[in-house]
């Protein structure tokens, strides 16, 4: 019987075969071939007791790509979730994750919650910050009931994850999205305004009849140690048409005479916010080589 792993707890993962959830363990040559099932995997198993619905995985499906943190498998497109205000966007550290998640190579669309709460000359501002980055931007408010059918269809046929720092509403979200209450929902905390972190554990739900979702634990900082060599144009996409106007080559866009870069950033062709994200993510990463 083949199913898709829709959550692994405790060593028990639990796979959606499209009738019914199955509770497995893995079987011990996954241990002695050091590999590890993931939520997202496509599997074989096998049914211990069908009342019960009890089973083992068996075997692994090939995997068309594997994300290591948080760890998801056969992911579609990746939907970065970032608050519109309480808490207001992080530009730095979205920026980081994004040009992290470009190195995965899955599609990447970024959606605005609780855009209720700000003004339209907001919402202006928080799409500028993102001007030509190759992100598609959905405003969405679970209050108001609005963006989430534009939102729905993006999602339509595909298996979606939900990331996004603590405190964004993806719970909230993923409660909308599935039109019941399969998350329990965190207050926000008053103190240091972001989420009491109510998902613990990646899970896999079904959102409709051909469209999955995965829910991801919310973060509060980003680790950006593996972009020690990679080069701007693969973190930032949107500089890319302009690197071969530098002056020099091997240009880094911060202080160098006739840099293609920071000119569209002043003419207003590139976003300052994504430039300074740049500037600082190359400056801390200046920082882990010296060290």
């Amino acid at each position: 019987m083949q199913g898709r792993i829709i959550r692994g707890v405790g060593g028990f993962y639990y796979l959606d075969n499209g009738k019914a959830v199955y509770e497995c363990r893995a079987r011990g040559v996954f241990r002695k071939n050091g590999e590890k099932p993931l939520v997202g995997d496509l599997a074989e198993f096998s049914v211990i007791d069908e009342a019960e619905k009890t089973g083992n995985v068996d075997r692994i499906l090939e995997r068309r790509n594997q994300i290591v943190r948080p760890a998801l498998a056969n992911v579609d497109r990746i939907f970065l979730c970032f608050s519109a205000s309480v808490p207001a966007p992080n530009y730095d550290m979205l920026n980081r994750y994004l040009a992290l998640s470009m190195l995965d190579e899955i599609p990447l669309s970024l959606v605005v919650t609780k855009s209720e709460l700000v003004s339209e000359e907001e919402r202006q501002e928080i799409s500028d910050a993102f001007r030509a980055a190759p992100f598609p931007l959905l405003f969405v408010s679970v209050f108001a009931g609005t963006g989430l059918d534009a939102l729905r269809e993006a999602m339509r046929g595909q298996v979606n994850a939900l990331a996004g720092p603590s405190g964004a509403g993806k719970s909230t979200l993923l409660n909308a999205l599935k039109s019941e209450e399969v998350m329990a929902v965190g207050d926000l905390s008053r103190k240091i305004a972001r989420g009491k972190n109510t998902t613990r554990h990646s899970e896999l739900f079904r959102i409709s009849e051909d469209s999955w979702l995965f829910d991801t634990p919310g973060f509060t900082a980003v680790d950006i140690e593996g972009l020690t060599d990679v080069p701007p144009e693969q973190m930032f996409p949107e500089f890319e048409p302009y690197l071969q106007d530098c002056r020099f080559h091997g240009c880094r866009h911060l202080k160098e005479p006739g840099c293609a870069i920071r000119a569209a950033v002043k003419a207003g062709e590139l976003s300052k916010v994504r430039y300074r994200s740049y500037v600082r993510i190359t400056e801390a990463l200046a920082d882990i080589r010296r060290y």
